[in-house]
Formats: structure tokens, sequence, C-alpha cells
């Protein structure tokens, strides 16, 4: 297995040289690499000029100024950072407190399933020790999520920087409301059809509180389907402001799911669709993105039978917007929130061409989740999130070599290279049974 250089490095000392932050270097020009803006063709013996933070040129023929911190890109792939749009980062940690003396704060209690005014992101622990290997290959912005219930709360895009608090990181707030069709048949609900018109209920309700908020604030209204609070949050959604994405696989429950939201004017986004290949052309028709990964095809419900690794493809050739995320095994959306680039790579292998599965963990999310002006993509005005890669990304043998997150590299050691650091020199004591 290759290790990574910065690994290596870091392992015998040079972290310092290595991994220094270029905080006082103000330009920075990525020369001589094969540059992948995404938004334009591809880019041999490109430069990426880089001042203060963003991006002002792209392309062959960049004049590179004097001051310039210089990277060396021959022989590299140099690409925009990584976007992983269905992810807990910071939000848990060694399970739950009751195991290793951990946290867990991605649901919230809420009431009767229903937690719409609960922002995940406030909870953010900045100093979590996954957000750095997340980063190290190559993910530099994720949409943190909120999960549990019917509606689990609201998300968040933020970037991968080291920073003091959660609010430093945080890129759009809120970017969409979460809820999740995953098990009808448990908690509040009992069927499917219970769940829909509960559903029903509650948008309903929305709008009698939108539209006589006087009436409920002197007690002169009904008891309506959820507290103030949630009504609130929710009115966003309602308008078509606030994206709803909601959780479902069934093939028949994402036709109720596009059915539900064109009859309230939804915009919605379908997260897993485990066989939502097998009405493509109806999400095609609706507009609608799909959330879906490429490492599994085993079946996790009854719900999910029809679980293919060829998803991705299938429905990006019928012309729907895909945005890949993790389905694989080990924890996606937290631990494992690096492997977005083999979620990539297997798409790939399943029938999608290399070029979309790219767009659809830069540009595509970040035009899903209302950045694309920010990041995403490699063009003067967006904020430098760069990646320098050893070769092909999506090859496992290919390592990050740089990574610039608001063009600014970190320090932070990932808890993989302490360990390695640790045991990579034994100690003078120690025998080998």
């Amino acid at each position: 297995m290759r290790i990574p250089t910065m690994w290596r490095l870091a392992a015998l000392g040079a972290t310092a040289g290595l991994l220094a932050s270029g905080a006082g270097a103000q330009v920075i020009a990525i020369t001589g690499g094969t540059v992948y803006p995404v938004s334009g063709p591809r880019i041999e013996n490109g430069t990426v000029l880089i001042r203060d933070g963003r991006i002002v040129a792209v392309g062959a023929d960049v004049a590179v100024p004097a001051d310039a911190r210089r990277i060396d890109a021959r022989g590299k792939w140099v690409t925009p950072g990584f976007i992983n749009s269905a992810t807990t980062l910071g939000l848990a940690e060694a399970g739950s407190p009751q195991f290793s003396g951990g946290y867990n704060d991605v649901s919230a209690r809420g009431e009767k399933g229903i937690a719409a005014a609960f922002d995940a992101w406030r909870g953010i622990n900045p100093a979590s020790t996954l957000f750095a290997p997340a980063r190290q290959e190559g993910v530099t912005s994720v949409l943190v999520a909120p999960g549990g219930g019917m509606i689990g709360g609201r998300a968040a895009v933020i970037d991968l920087v080291e920073a003091a608090t959660a609010d430093a990181m945080v890129r759009k707030a809120p970017t969409a409301m979460v809820g999740s069709f995953a098990d009808p048949s448990s908690g509040e609900t009992n069927a499917r059809a219970e769940f829909w018109a509960r559903w029903r209920t509650l948008l309903d309700d929305v709008k009698a509180y939108q539209a006589r908020r006087a009436a409920y604030e002197s007690g002169n209204t009904r008891t309506l389907a959820a507290s103030r609070a949630d009504l609130e949050a929710l009115i966003p959604v309602v308008s078509g402001q606030l994206p709803l994405v909601l959780t479902v696989d069934r093939s028949s429950d994402i036709l109720a799911a596009l059915a539900f939201a064109a009859e309230y004017k939804l915009k919605l986004w379908i997260a897993g669709g485990a066989e939502a290949w097998m009405v493509a052309d109806r999400i095609a028709a609706a507009g609608v993105p799909v959330l879906t990964g490429a490492m599994n095809n085993i079946p996790g419900s009854f719900d999910a039978l029809g679980q293919r690794q060829e998803n991705a493809a299938m429905l990006r050739a019928a012309g729907v917007t895909v945005v890949l995320v993790g389905n694989g095994p080990g924890d996606p959306e937290s631990y494992n929130v690096r492997n977005i680039r083999q979620e990539a790579g297997n798409a790939v292998a399943y029938g999608m061409s290399w070029d979309d599965a790219l767009r659809a963990i830069t540009l595509t999310p970040a035009e899903v989740l209302g950045v694309a002006g920010q990041v995403g993509s490699l063009a003067p005005g967006r904020d430098a999130n760069v990646v320098v890669w050893s070769g092909d990304p999506f090859e496992f043998e290919s390592v990050a070599e740089e990574v610039f997150v608001r063009g600014r590299t970190f320090t932070t050691l990932s808890r993989q290279q302490q360990l390695l650091q640790r045991y990579l020199t034994l100690p003078p004591a120690y025998t080998r049974p």
C-alpha cells in the first residue's frame, strides 16, 4: 500500500515544512498541472492563480506574479475541492455519551417526530477529529444534516477550515429541511397512507399558521400539528424557498413523494433513492435532483430490494441531476466522509462517465446547494477550494498532495497520521514477540 507523501514526511518529523499554513503567502500559483475546472474543458499545462483566498485566474497562459508562492503540479491533476452532500461531520464522535465518553448531536428529540426548528450546524464541534481526514482526502465542503424522525431539522453547508467556532465554518445556512421516509411503519405512523396524510395535515397547518399568526398568538385558533417554532421553520418550505430533502428508497414511494411535492409546490430533493433508476424518467421530468451513492448493491430493507450500483449512471443517462454521496459501508456520513472519491470511482466503474462523476461531487452539488457562485469549480471569483492530486483522484493509489480550503492549507494531523507517527519508530526497549 502506498503511504501518502504527507504521511511519510509527517512521521519523519517534517510536518511543519510540508503542512505549513501559508498564512503569509497572499498569492499562490499552482503551475504545470492538468487542470479540471469542471465548469469548462480540461486544461493541459495549466495554472491556477490564487490571491487572498480566491481564484483570480485559470488557464494555460496565466501570468504569474514574481512574489507568488509556486506549487509545481507537473504530472499532477488539479481539481476543485470535493463536496460531500450527506454528512454528520462534527455532530457525533465515538458513538454516544454512554460509549467512550463520546457525543451525538445528530438528532433532536422533537415532538411526535417533528423537529423542523432544529438547526443541526449549531451543535458542530469545530475540534472534531473527523474533519482532518476528510479534508486530507480532498473534501473541502460538506452538507451537515440532522437525522431521525419524520422531520429531522435544517442542514447547512460548511467548509472544512480550522476554526474556533462553528459559525466560522458555515458557508450557507439553512440550506435544506431534512425529512425521512425510511420507515413509515414505526414511530408516529403505522402505514404509508397515514404518513402522507400526516404530512398533508402538517403543511396545511403551516399555511393556516402563516395566514393567521395574530389569532394563533392570542390563542384563537385550533390546536395545530406542530409547535410554533416548527411551524415557523416550515414556512420557507411551503413557500418553495427552502428545499425539502426526503430520504426515500422504494420506487413507488419516490413517485408518491414527487406527487406530494407537486401538490404542495415544494422544492424537493430525493436522498438515498435505491430504486430511483426504476422511475428515472419521472424524476427527470419533475426536475428533482437525487443524492445517491455507488458502493452498495445489497438491500438494507424491503424498500431497497432494487438497489444496484448502476443507479447513478442510469439516472444520469435519463437526464436526472445526480449528486454523489456515500452509501458504502463504515459510516459514510461521519467517519468515512472521505470515501466520496471512491463513490465517484465506483460510479464510473458502473457506467457513469468520468466527467459526470467529477461534476457530481463538485459543481453539481454546489449548484443544488446554492453555492455554485462560490465553490465547486475552478473559475475566477470562486473561493480557492482546490486540490492537487498525484494522479486520477478516483484511483485508489492517488493522493491529495495539496488541499486548499478558502485559499489556506492546515497543519492539524489526522488521528491516522498521529498513530503512524507514534508507531513508525518503535521504542528502544521494544522486543518483538
